[in-house]
């Protein structure tokens, strides 16, 4: 039985304080600076987010240039090997580039999401360096205590010059987030696997492998994996700062 939707139809939705947008909504684009890459531009301040989630398809000899300007950038490789600023990245492998830094990026294939967001300098406190990483070589911890929803950190919260994290859920079948979230952090999430119900305002809505998820600071929100397998997805939010603008 074909999973696709019937002609004008989508689980993408569209709302004042958050999205969920389905693989069969992406739309490619070409950015400057880029070459034999796509470019799917998910989350952006268009729809009135405070950070940038982009979806990069980098075919045979693709290459990426710029400046990350008053920004921060991280990428998350999802498929294929890349090379980021002179580091070789696989599957699993991410880079986190500092605010004022260029970047160069090469791949003969490979799949990327990427997160950016304005840094927000905190006074007294160094701006961090770039780093590299390797999911798998990220401890995993228990959520709240719950060893059936796990937690792998993979840029240090517990380092004050990080104004923003990005972490990876993993939920066995069943699993629930403990309480309904409702808070300043804003976010944007990537399903790596699985999937289950989202709860999102006042609305709930299925989501599986591929979708993207916007949440707008206090947009209430609550999750149940549905299984047979694991669900994992990939989040960002902003931390270590107050509200005041």
């Amino acid at each position: 039985m074909s999973t696709k939707p019937l002609p004008g139809g989508s689980r993408t939705v569209i709302r004042d304080r958050y999205a969920l947008i389905a693989p069969d909504s992406h739309v490619p684009s070409v950015l400057p600076g880029w070459t034999q890459t796509t470019a799917h531009i998910l989350i952006s301040p268009a729809m009135g987010a405070k950070l940038v989630q982009t979806y990069f398809v980098l075919a045979s000899k693709a290459s990426g240039t710029g400046h990350t300007g008053e920004d921060q950038h991280f990428y998350y490789v999802l498929e294929g090997t890349c090379r980021i600023n002179g580091k070789d990245l696989a599957a699993g492998h991410f880079a986190w580039i500092p605010p004022g830094s260029k970047f160069e990026i090469t791949s003969s294939g490979a799949k990327v999401m990427h997160f950016a967001k304005r840094y927000e300098k905190l006074e007294g406190t160094a701006v961090p360096a770039a780093f590299f990483g390797e999911t798998s070589k990220v401890a995993e911890t228990d959520y709240l205590g719950d060893p059936h929803a796990r937690l792998r950190t993979l840029i240090p919260e517990t380092n004050l010059g990080h104004d923003f994290a990005v972490n990876i859920f993993t939920f066995d079948p069943g699993a629930t987030l403990p309480f309904v979230e409702i808070h300043i952090m804003e976010h944007g999430l990537l399903v790596l696997e699985g999937g289950g119900i989202y709860r999102l305002n006042d609305d709930w809505h299925p989501i599986a492998q591929g979708d993207v998820i916007w949440m707008a600071p206090y947009c209430p929100q609550w999750f149940i994996a549905k299984g047979p397998g694991l669900t994992r997805y990939l989040y960002c939010k902003n931390v270590n700062r107050d509200a005041r603008p």
